[in-house]
């Protein structure tokens, strides 16, 4: 299952080329020499250019909010925020929170950190909610799986050494 956000993509990629096209024309326009004062500046072909790059590079950082991502199967949770990528055996997860007044869902981990999940955003409502149903459903069946697979273990290892526990009624009265 692969959860991107929704409103803020669409809103990054309507303002990344918003920004650069202002940039450019500002970056058009603005030449030869600024203000009536002597020590006013003068804006030339590398001034130009410049004003270009920081819109380039202002677009590129608005795009940088369009990388959230949450890839999620029974085994594992891969987040990936703004810059960093988490990648989680659903074994160090406790619990998927989302409360209300919260910009988007936290992974609350067995060590008591939290794990923003900024794919999954509050803004983006319906979408978030069933979004967060589908995480839940997942962590738990990985969590079913786990605690079956652990108390498979347990049995062999009690059966390895023979600590098997007696199916016999016992006899409750005392001779």
């Amino acid at each position: 299952m692969v959860i991107r956000p929704r409103r803020l993509r669409r809103v990054c990629w309507v303002l990344a080329p918003v920004v650069a096209i202002f940039f450019a024309v500002l970056g058009a326009l603005l030449r030869g020499p600024i203000g009536s004062a002597p020590t006013s500046g003068v804006f030339q072909g590398g001034d130009q250019a410049a004003m270009v790059v920081l819109g380039l590079l202002a677009a590129g950082a608005i795009l940088l909010f369009t990388r959230p991502r949450v890839v999620a199967d029974t085994q594992h949770i891969e987040v990936r925020n703004v810059l960093a990528t988490h990648d989680l055996p659903w074994a160090v997860v406790r619990r998927i929170v989302f409360e209300r007044g919260n910009p988007w869902v936290s992974l609350e981990l067995e060590d008591d950190d939290l794990l923003a999940v900024m794919a999954v955003q509050a803004n983006d409502k319906e979408h978030a909610v069933a979004a967060v149903r589908k995480l839940r459903a997942l962590h738990a069946a990985a969590r079913g799986a786990a605690q079956d697979a652990a108390a498979q273990d347990t049995v062999a290892q009690d059966a390895a050494s023979g600590e098997v526990a007696s199916t016999r009624p016992v006899d409750e009265r005392a001779d």
